[in-house]
């Protein structure tokens, strides 16, 4: 059971946030400087160990499946002009062993919905569920570290982080003892409370790997926060029968479902480049810490 395989990505949302540049192109193709968020997220996966990216899409989502199919005219293009290196990173967005499946989601019902829409491809087995909206730069990639975390355990294993309390309303946060360590046993897990009624300051954030037994209760959960099917509410289901943790992991996470987490991942993307990190902090030295015009 220990051996994850299997990756979902809910990606059917509107990207309402960043209107008007998400009106005809999925948020998730937004580029952290010259790679779209879902190719992190995917690679991610995939230095988990993961081999099976399955999608949960809608509509005006076809800019996805695109991207991780081969672009037969575009390779012969580059080739003929003796572009190696860009040839070499189109060739190389998706390796060879890695399968893609694409699930509709005839109505946006929440995360929960989406994760309960990839039941018939997941079958009975462990997976891991994938936001691209929040990017996580980390050594050993987060995936990695949770699915060995999860690889001693055998059981369902979140990310979380400490969130401000007055933040509380964004996230579902988690009930632990005092004093644990992570993995911490989750006692209790509430969608977006209050600040005065959180019970902790752990939110959960964009990193599941989950059991199966999650689809039962998924199945009878009803709507909750917002109106929507909430993963946090099958999870909190899940506790009666089996023990969650909460995975306290080593790395940086944005928000790139906000403008200024997006910036943030752009800008510090941007310095680490191979290519252009160099001149780019040269450029922010520059400045002076004067406002650019």
């Amino acid at each position: 059971m220990s051996k994850i395989t299997k990756a979902v990505f809910p990606v059917a949302g509107m990207g309402t946030r960043f209107l008007p540049a998400t009106k005809a192109s999925p948020k998730e193709m937004l580029p952290i400087v010259d790679k779209p968020l879902i190719q992190y997220a995917v690679e991610e996966a995939v230095a988990a160990g993961m081999t099976e990216m399955i999608f949960i899409t809608g509509r005006g989502k076809r800019a996805i499946e695109d991207h991780f199919d081969k672009a037969v005219e575009l390779e012969a293009e580059l080739e003929n002009r003796g572009q190696k290196q860009l040839l070499k990173a189109v060739q190389g967005i998706l390796p060879r062993h890695i399968s893609c499946t694409y699930v509709r989601q005839s109505q946006a019902l929440g995360l929960g919905h989406a994760v309960l829409c990839a039941m018939p491809v997941v079958g009975d087995a462990p997976f891991a569920v994938v936001l691209a909206d929040d990017l996580i730069d980390g050594t050993p990639p987060v995936l990695k570290q949770m699915a060995a975390a999860f690889a001693r355990r055998e059981r369902s294993v979140i990310a979380v982080q400490e969130v401000e309390r007055k933040e509380t309303r964004r996230y579902g946060i988690v009930k632990i003892e005092p004093r644990s360590k992570s993995p911490h046993r989750i006692s209790g897990i509430v969608e977006k409370p209050d600040p005065a009624a959180a019970p902790s300051t752990l939110g959960v954030v964009g990193r599941y790997i989950l059991t199966p037994r999650v689809f039962h209760h998924l199945q009878r959960v009803r709507q909750g926060a917002g109106g929507e099917i909430q993963l946090t509410d099958a999870i909190a289901a899940l506790l009666a029968e089996e023990d969650v943790f909460a995975f306290e992991f080593q790395g940086t996470r944005y928000d790139c479902g906000t403008k200024l987490g997006y910036l943030q991942a752009n800008l510090q993307f941007a310095l680490k480049h191979p290519e252009i990190g160099a001149d780019f902090s040269k450029y922010l030295r520059g400045l002076g810490g004067r406002t650019p015009k």
